[in-house]
């Protein structure tokens, strides 16, 4: 049946126009007729406007760039970074081999400044050198650096340990005290940089180790590291210290400092007791905020020297006593042996709190200030004397080498007999001589300077 018309017409169905809008919105469950294939866009689609289309939003994004450009700029310029230059080199050349005995004559070969090792650090294919904030690594024969690394900060010392250069640099530690707190392991032959730490060692402060360890000594603060430079042991006044009551004893100063056997030794003095106290810990605790002590025994007067230590055995000079005192493992006192030497050998603490000892095959030798006193590497116990001495021995080409007025004394390690002895010109210097040696070459620490002979 037809629709009802109008004028005799017929009407066609209403069919929905379809417009603009329902293209842009797409197929819908109420639009007849409706073609499911997409509808291309039309003109009249609008682009999407760009963030950075307008010029304050590009302005927005310059400042952004510059503000985070300058504090970038700002950290480097305050950081460790800009004030520390390392220039590293390939590993050096072989040494010639030492020769089996040590030549009849010694010729310089060169000298360089080196006022930051008390004694001369030669390791592996290096001999290196510490002076104002800068090490450098150089070649034995030439004295050529060959790498450098420096801060702009002083040296305090440096040493050797674990085969590797170990500088300590002055700078505020914690609590902004003076002190040496930047501590830098390097690889001699390289010069690339194997661990940093940021410490509290106390200014004027020496290093000793025991061969896996190395203890940093202040006259109030011993701080223990092992070989990645991760602290293991805090002894004494401890800077912001979290645990209070951890230290065995407070108020306490020290004198000097010796290590063996993953043991570090020290002389106390504290207040209101009868004498100086000699106290051995573990260098590696059990519990790292609390030292562990092996024993703590006090000593029969003032003034006490810890001269060196080996295995269970600690070496004590007393003075007063005229003696030097052997305690064992657990702080007996094993023997004593008398002392002969004059009163200015002892009168003082040594340099930084380390005694002047060397290690060399069957003895360690001490340089008291006059005299050379060897001892046994077991047990400690006195095995000869020399007078007249500069400082202690080193292996050399095979054979004990000592400093002396003029020139060196070869001897026999055994008996201390002089073998033979060699001219050597210091130029007028007459002060105490550390040795070192490396390959066929000799150094000599002379005060702030050392020197290379062959």
């Amino acid at each position: 049946m037809s629709e009802p018309v109008e004028g005799g017409r017929h009407r066609a169905p209403d069919v929905p126009e379809i417009g603009t809008e329902d293209v842009l919105a797409g197929p819908g469950p109420n639009t007849p007729n409706r073609h499911d294939a997409p509808v291309p866009p039309t003109s009249s689609r609008r682009a999407r406007r760009s963030p950075w289309s307008r010029p304050r939003d590009r302005i927005v994004g310059v400042l952004l760039l510059v503000i985070a450009v300058a504090a970038g700029v700002l950290v480097w310029a305050r950081g460790e970074s800009r004030a520390t230059v390392s220039e590293t080199a390939p590993p050096g050349p072989a040494l010639p081999a030492a020769p089996d005995t040590v030549p009849g004559s010694l010729t310089e070969l060169w000298q360089a400044p080196s006022a930051a090792t008390p004694v001369p650090v030669a390791e592996d294919t290096s001999v290196v050198t510490a002076s104002g904030g800068e090490v450098a690594g150089r070649d034995p024969l030439t004295g050529a650096v060959r790498w450098r690394y420096s801060r702009d900060l002083p040296l305090c010392t440096m040493s050797t340990a674990w085969s590797r250069a170990l500088a300590v640099y002055r700078k505020d530690g914690l609590n902004n005290e003076s002190g040496c707190s930047e501590v830098v392991l390097l690889d001699p032959d390289t010069g690339h940089r194997a661990a940093q730490r940021t410490g509290s060692a106390q200014l004027g402060t020496r290093l000793v180790t025991d061969g896996s360890n190395v203890t940093a000594f202040g006259p109030t603060l011993l701080n223990t590291w092992r070989d990645d430079l991760v602290e293991t042991e805090e002894y004494g006044r401890v800077p912001a210290l979290v645990n209070p009551g951890k230290q065995p004893r407070t108020g306490c100063t020290y004198g000097s400092v010796a290590a063996a056997s993953s043991r570090v030794g020290l002389i106390e003095r504290c207040p209101g007791e009868s004498g100086d106290r000699l106290t051995v810990l573990r260098a590696v605790p059990k519990d790292f905020d609390q030292p562990q002590v092996v024993f703590s025994a006090l000593l029969p007067g003032y003034s006490a020297k810890l001269v060196a230590m080996s295995g269970d055995f600690a070496a004590v000079a007393m003075p007063d006593q005229h003696l030097l005192e052997l305690y064992g493992a657990q702080g007996e006192q094993a023997s004593a042996y008398p002392l002969d030497l004059p009163a200015s050998d002892l009168a003082h603490d040594p340099p930084g709190g380390v005694t002047d000892t060397s290690t060399a095959l069957s003895n360690v030798y001490w340089f008291t200030g006059t005299k050379l006193i060897a001892l046994s590497r077991e047990t400690l116990i006195p095995q000869w004397t020399l007078a007249s001495t500069l400082g202690p021995g080193v292996v050399y080409d095979h054979q004990l080498v000592v400093p002396i007025q003029g020139g060196l004394a070869v001897l026999n390690e055994h008996d201390g007999t002089t073998i033979r002895t060699i001219g050597v010109d210091r130029h007028g210097y007459a002060g105490p001589v550390r040795l070192a040696s490396l390959g066929p070459v000799l150094l000599e620490q002379r005060g702030g300077t050392v020197v290379a002979l062959r």
